[in-house]
């Protein structure tokens, strides 16, 4: 897991005080239900399930607390653009917002199996003490309640025995009914978040995960039928259960303990999430007011490789290099939200994202545009696009270094498409301001027809940087990941020329993939005591070899070179 969290760029000191958190809560409530005088006779009837089962419903709470802070979008926004409150180590915690989602998701499904199993447990010997005619303390404990004077402490009530005893109060009590909603809809939203998932079925993903609703209002009222319960305060002055349990068949007589007095626990996970419930409904609140803003596509352009580039003008849009929105096309899904990174730069009046052609929202995007025809498309005929954001990612903090290595994979490129139009941008106008001085930018790609959309890019900013003398400014190496035999071979007979034959650009492009530890090596030894920061949008197998990378070619001196390693999270 170390690893894991590592590549993800989470905190160390961050993961380990909220698995602390989980382990405290965990004892602390174990310990609460499994020794304390006034669930003595529950646990005569439950046994440690009891405890087993509450130690967990803690730990839930305390989870569902933390589960929608970190999709608040525009609270993270807020936060990440406020300097007084947010430093750059805060800032990159913030940007690793949904692995701590998926974290604490897990940590979710862990305590619910485990809470789960232990009610099996309770309902089972509830049933059994209920139903079973014998003189044991069990059994007195059940029948507590039949008579008017009387309160309970076994919850089940019926004389039905197992398994239909368990079945009736699975689906007739509160607490049994929620219990199975809130599960079958938590074991929906996981399966369906998984990677293949999201990428090859978004629409089962994304409609999936909004049952987090009924997950959430199940969750609130599965403890109002009070089922778990314990003595009376009242009750314990005047009936001390260590002493009293050995005569239970002389209970109520006179000169003997009189009858236990039982209540329910009062609901508590309402205390915990109603005010992350509450941030949470405002962030949608923003989200359906930003939603209705209108936006205008001023421009489709189609680029090869089923790309195309969708310009776009918002009044009051304001965006930094890097961001990302999310993008709703009624004509497409009145529902569905897409995140897109922004490709435009903040100096250009519109802003633009590329959208590949890759599954079924994405091609019903492309055929409302009127890409699938030959003809022109009126801009009247363009589909109206709803668009909430910008929000920050790591590729915001990329002027904040002197140097910076930056690494796109495939369309991963489209975040630092911003950062080289800003910079570029710049330096037309004033660079003397800049404290960004060298870029080394990697691209790996698959397929020859994906780099000529962004060729131009490049082309533009390499004769910029000639013209002002400052050609060492940007270091740009493009890698070709897949090619055949007759690719390879006109690579061979073309490569004295003066410029590449598939992008057109002085530098050549390279077959195969960067031997990464060279490469660290070497910048590491032309940038002596620098922070260097590593950017990537791509794969998590790359994200892993880059952060290695980065650890390993820092410097434990505090004066000598240093690697943060960032990763676009979206």
């Amino acid at each position: 897991m170390g690893n894991w969290v590592e590549n993800e760029g989470l905190s160390i000191f961050v993961v380990l005080v909220w698995l602390g958190l989980n382990v405290f809560l965990f004892w602390w409530f174990y310990l609460a239900y499994d020794v304390p005088q006034k669930f003595f006779y529950t646990r005569e009837l439950l046994g440690h399930a009891l405890a087993l089962a509450r130690a967990p419903a803690a730990c839930l709470n305390f989870n569902c607390m933390l589960i929608l802070l970190p999709v608040c979008r525009n609270l993270l926004s807020f936060l990440r653009g406020s300097s007084a409150c947010c430093s750059t180590r805060v800032r990159r915690q913030l940007d690793r917002n949904l692995t701590f989602h998926k974290m604490v998701a897990w940590m979710i499904a862990l305590h619910t199996a485990i809470h789960t199993i232990a009610h099996l447990f309770n309902v089972e010997w509830s049933v059994q003490a209920r139903v079973e005619d014998k003189n044991t303390l069990a059994s007195v404990l059940s029948k507590l309640g039949d008579k008017p004077e009387e309160s309970y402490v076994n919850f089940f009530r019926q004389t039905i025995p197992n398994p239909v005893g368990g079945l009736y109060v699975a689906f007739t009590y509160l607490a049994g009914l929620t219990g199975v909603i809130i599960t079958l809809a938590l074991i929906l939203i996981i399966t369906s978040s998984t990677k293949t998932i999201r990428r090859s079925y978004f629409e089962v993903f994304w409609y999936t995960h909004h049952l987090f609703v009924i997950f959430f209002i199940g969750l609130v009222i599965h403890g109002a039928g009070r089922i778990v319960r314990g003595q009376t305060e009242e009750s314990l002055a005047v009936h001390k259960p260590e002493i009293c349990y050995k005569n239970f068949s002389e209970w109520g007589r006179k000169g003997a303990c009189p009858i236990p007095q039982f209540s329910g626990n009062p609901p508590m996970t309402w205390k915990w999430v109603v005010g992350p419930m509450f941030l949470y409904l405002c962030e949608r609140l923003v989200r359906f007011w930003r939603s209705q803003q209108k936006v205008v596509i001023t421009k489709v352009v189609i680029h090869p490789f089923k790309t195309i580039e969708l310009q776009m003008m918002k009044k009051g849009f304001k965006m930094e290099v890097g961001q990302y929105i999310f993008v709703k096309c009624p004509a497409v899904s009145k529902l569905e939200w897409h995140p897109f990174t922004l490709t435009s730069a903040p100096e250009e009046d519109y802003f633009s994202i590329h959208v590949r052609i890759v599954g079924d929202w994405t091609e019903g995007l492309f055929n409302a545009c009127g890409c699938d025809k030959q003809e022109f498309q009126e801009a009247w005929k363009l589909p109206k696009i709803a668009v909430d954001g910008p929000f920050g990612t790591a590729s915001e903090d990329v002027f904040s270094y002197e140097t910076v290595m930056l690494v796109g994979a495939g369309i991963g490129v489209t975040p630092f498409a911003s950062v080289l139009k800003s910079v570029w941008y710049k330096y037309c106008h004033d660079a003397t301001n800049l404290k960004l001085k060298k870029i080394y930018f990697y691209w790996l790609c698959r397929d020859t027809h994906a780099f000529e959309w962004f060729a131009d890019l490049l082309q533009s900013l390499e004769t910029q940087m000639q013209e002002r003398n400052n050609a060492e400014f940007l270091s740009y190496n493009i890698y070709l990941t897949g090619w055949d035999e007759s690719q390879a071979t006109h690579f061979v007979v073309h490569h004295e020329e003066e410029k590449d034959v598939i992008t057109g650009l002085k530098q050549k492009t390279l077959y195969g993939r960067p031997n990464w530890e060279n490469e660290f090596k070497t910048i590491a030894r032309q940038h002596p005591g620098s922070r260097i920061g590593v950017f990537l949008c791509g794969p998590e197998g790359l994200a892993d070899t880059l952060n290695k990378q980065s650890i390993s070619n820092s410097e434990a001196d505090p004066r000598g070179v240093h690697f943060i390693f960032n990763k676009e999270n979206f």
